[in-house]
């Protein structure tokens, strides 16, 4: 029996499948524009499942489709409620794909359904009670208590990326502002590293940045190199991520957090200084 994972984020579509005995299959990305709309991404990844049924030669064995979504999911339901990062809205998703493949289709936050994963087979498994940060387009979250996913009600809690770090902060895409997302996200990460090349010209960050412009990896390239000016944003980054880490544990005190994201994997210069703080 195979089943189908889809993880759908702000700039990019992944998927692949997994049969019942762990087998993971291909994945294949698909690149996203948020400007084309929720019609045409979604009806894109349809396209894109079919034409990965086909060359896997799955046929008739698929026997689920689970997706991951950003933003509020009222998974009972199947409806996107409203992604911010996507700019989607009141989104029928399910019943949509219901009429192009006859297997169940299950939605869920993007951070909800990568916490369960931890929590089944990965960092989390020897823990009942595990939050999951993710830092991307914005900070998802999941929550595991007592081996289970919480999600709120109609499906839209658990956003703690949504919670206030700066009061009357910058402006957030859910409309708040100083929310958590718009400091310690990879986005965020990115916007301050820009901000502080600006001050300072002289920066190995302008250097580094020539080949492929300001990414995520790209302060801690110049960290590395001893640059004063990324390991000063690094330290205030990593101060704005550790506070609302301490938020959480203050709320749910829980057996551990995991951090996922490109970002989390730089130990001596992220999770290292995250933990000391």
């Amino acid at each position: 029996m195979i089943a189908i994972g889809i993880d759908i984020g702000g700039t990019s579509i992944k998927m692949a499948a997994v049969d019942s005995n762990g087998k993971r299959y291909d994945r294949v990305k698909m690149k996203i524009n948020v400007g084309d709309g929720q019609d045409k991404i979604t009806d894109d990844l349809i396209l894109l499942i079919k034409k990965y049924v086909r060359e896997q030669n799955f046929n008739e064995d698929i026997c689920g489709i689970g997706i991951g979504i950003p933003g509020l999911i009222d998974s009972t339901h199947g409806i996107v409620s409203y992604s911010g990062n996507l700019k989607w809205k009141d989104l029928h998703i399910i019943e949509k794909f219901r009429t192009h493949f006859n297997c169940p289709i299950r939605i869920t936050n993007d951070a909800n359904a990568a916490a369960l994963g931890e929590a089944r087979f990965g960092a989390g498994k020897v823990h009942q009670n595990m939050i999951m940060i993710t830092l991307g387009t914005g900070v998802g979250s999941g929550i595991i208590i007592s081996d289970k996913i919480y999600e709120g009600k109609h499906g839209k809690g658990a956003e703690l990326g949504h919670t206030t770090l700066v009061y009357n902060g910058l402006p957030c895409t859910c409309g708040r502002k100083g929310c958590f997302e718009m400091y310690a996200s990879a986005t965020a990460l990115i916007r301050q590293t820009k901000e502080a090349m600006e001050e300072d010209k002289n920066s190995l960050l302008w250097e580094i940045s020539k080949e492929k412009g300001v990414d995520g990896k790209t302060v801690f390239d110049a960290a590395k190199a001893g640059d004063k000016t990324a390991i000063k944003v690094l330290d205030k980054y990593v101060e704005y991520l550790s506070e609302g880490l301490l938020n959480i544990c203050n709320t749910f005190r829980p057996d551990c957090i995991v951090l996922s994201g490109g970002i989390a994997r730089k130990k001596e210069y992220l999770t290292d200084k995250v933990n000391e703080y």
